[in-house]
């Protein structure tokens, strides 16, 4: 069986980055006992200038992308269907804010190398689009790293201190170097990039002529 390699840039701020991993997850289905594929979630900053405190989530994406608050409000309202149809959590969307991350990325980087990143990713989307909570509070980053069974303790002293910084940054640096400007996306053995949360089908010929081009070599 070949192997591929995933690296996913992802925010957890970032509703397309929740939807494109259950996207990926219906490819990895389909790709079962095909292929074999270690994923790596790799970090991103989508407001990486944004104050503490954040702002409410509609005031940003109005000045972000200059729409008037209804077009901005139906636009989460599309996304929010999208995410509920694939079985997500986006109860609290309308009501979350814009924050920085970087703390939840520093946390994230420490659940890799206890090998429960990707749970601690999926409770992260979960607290921020599904309950608005801040995803970089130490003490939701503390509740959800007990939830997947990390320990909660270690996880709210990463938030609280600059544990993980350099390799943040390093990491940031690279993708963005790599040629990704935005989120999710997905680099397939280091040679490939998908940008945007890509339909399952789409990731699985993706995936399946990388595995070709493998076995080729």
């Amino acid at each position: 069986m070949q192997k591929v390699r995933i690296d996913l840039v992802s925010d957890v701020a970032c509703p397309w980055c929740a939807i494109g991993y259950r996207r990926l997850e219906q490819a990895l289905e389909t790709l079962d006992g095909e292929i074999d594929v270690e994923l790596f979630w790799q970090p991103f900053e989508l407001n990486p200038d944004m104050p503490p405190e954040g702002e409410p989530i509609l005031e940003h994406l109005c000045r972000k992308y200059g729409k008037d608050a209804a077009s901005m409000a139906q636009s989460q309202r599309e996304i929010m269907a999208v995410a509920e149809e694939l079985g997500l959590n986006f109860r609290g969307a309308q009501e979350r804010r814009a924050n920085n991350t970087f703390a939840a990325h520093r946390v994230l980087a420490w659940a890799a190398t206890q090998n429960l990143e990707t749970p601690l990713q999926l409770a992260l989307f979960d607290a921020y689009f599904g309950e608005a909570k801040n995803p970089s509070d130490p003490e939701v980053l503390r509740e959800k790293a007990i939830e997947v069974g990390l320990d909660g303790d270690v996880a709210e002293a990463i938030a609280r201190s600059d544990q993980y910084a350099d390799e943040v940054r390093a990491a940031e640096q690279h993708f963005i170097e790599a040629g990704v400007s935005a989120v999710p996306g997905f680099i397939l053995d280091g040679r490939y990039l998908i940008p945007g949360a890509q339909p399952a089908d789409v990731l699985v010929d993706a995936l399946r002529q990388v595995a070709e081009e493998n076995a080729n070599r």
